[in-house]
């Protein structure tokens, strides 16, 4: 696993278990973050499916400011990659 989608993993491990965000962002975060470990499937696809999630939550009214930053940032890790 790249330095890059453990330090995605890691932002997205923070979010889910963070208790002040909404618990269907929680749900979301943590199938980001099994989609980026599945191991038997190419960086790419699993790039994609997680930036899948991120990007329904990016849209989400429900998410609070400071998590949505956070959010984008690790979209903006993933792009990198």
């Amino acid at each position: 696993m790249t330095e890059k989608i453990s330090e995605a993993i890691e932002v997205l491990e923070q979010i889910s278990q963070d208790s002040t965000v909404p618990k269907n962002v929680r749900e979301k975060t943590q199938n980001a973050i099994t989609a980026l470990k599945e191991e038997n499937i190419e960086i790419p696809i699993r790039i994609s499916r997680s930036m899948q999630e991120l990007d329904d939550l990016s849209e989400d009214q429900n998410v609070p400011i400071y998590t949505r930053t956070q959010i984008l940032n690790v979209v903006t890790i993933l792009e990198s990659i």
